[in-house]
């Protein structure tokens, strides 16, 4: 390493870290510094959760995002070298995600200096990343080695990108959290819901959110379909509004007494 490197390299080191500003280890210490004072229990719970695989199945407005933001943040900050991905079905809604990241960071005070900021990711000189991408499989095969990945609005995402992320996280022994309002009996958010596998699992319907009023659920239950208000407020998996068979319907056709056609041969 020449001079010029090594003069380079302390002076990054120099600002990795502003003296001033202690970045709490514990999250919820951490969550209060960025601002986030009132934590209902099961925010709390979360953040103080040391689970590999988290799930939040939520109603609208219930702080979910916010949560993501404080881990996305918090993971970088104290991490050096971390990469955290958040991904999303759409642009719009990864850039409402990291601006969330990016609130906690300028609230915090830029205590460690980025040396890029961009309106989807940032760079710190700690050398952790903070990127979002729009949830299509192209955008994210060129990532490995994520220390945390961020699904939002999981039930909306496509399998086909759940199942290119995953192997992301195999040699890092990254996490991996899922939120979203249900969409339906469909996809990998409702799967992973409904299924066996070790999932820390956290559901939070609106009438558990002290933030939402009783007077608004009942002006939201007077004015939306009622299987609209059971999926965006009660975290109910409903059957989708195009679906002719439901699914319970399917499954009762299903007998494992029956053994399937095999038409391969024809």
């Amino acid at each position: 390493m020449n001079a010029a490197t090594l003069l380079k390299e302390a002076r990054r080191l120099r600002r990795a870290r502003r003296p001033d500003v202690v970045v709490p280890s514990d999250l919820v210490e951490f969550a209060h510094a960025v601002g986030v004072k009132d934590l209902d229990d099961w925010q709390a719970a979360l953040l103080r959760s040391a689970a590999p695989r988290m799930i939040l199945n939520c109603s609208r407005q219930s702080g979910k995002s916010t949560m993501a933001a404080i881990l996305a943040l918090h993971q970088a900050l104290n991490e050096p070298g971390s990469l955290v991905l958040i991904l999303a079905p759409a642009e719009r809604q990864a850039k409402e995600l990291f601006s969330k990241v990016a609130e906690a960071y300028r609230t915090l005070g830029h205590v460690i200096p980025a040396e890029s900021y961009r309106k989807l990711g940032m760079e710190l000189a700690n050398g952790s990343r903070i990127e979002a991408l729009p949830g299509t499989e192209k955008t994210v095969r060129g990532f490995s080695g994520v220390d945390l990945l961020i699904v939002d609005e999981a039930a909306r995402v496509d399998d086909g990108l759940y199942h290119a992320v995953r192997p992301m996280l195999a040699v890092s022994g990254g996490r991996l959290l899922m939120l979203s309002t249900p969409f339906g009996k469909r996809g990998v958010f409702y799967e992973v819901w409904a299924g066996q596998e070790e999932w820390d699992r956290y559901e939070v319907p609106a009438d558990q959110i002290p933030r939402i009023s009783e007077e608004f659920l009942e002006e939201e239950r007077r004015a939306l379909p009622s299987w609209v208000y059971r999926q965006e407020y009660e975290c109910s998996f409903e059957e989708t509004d195009d679906q002719v068979f439901t699914t319970a319907m399917i499954d009762a056709a299903v007998s494992a007494d029956v053994k399937p056609l095999n038409l391969g041969a024809a």
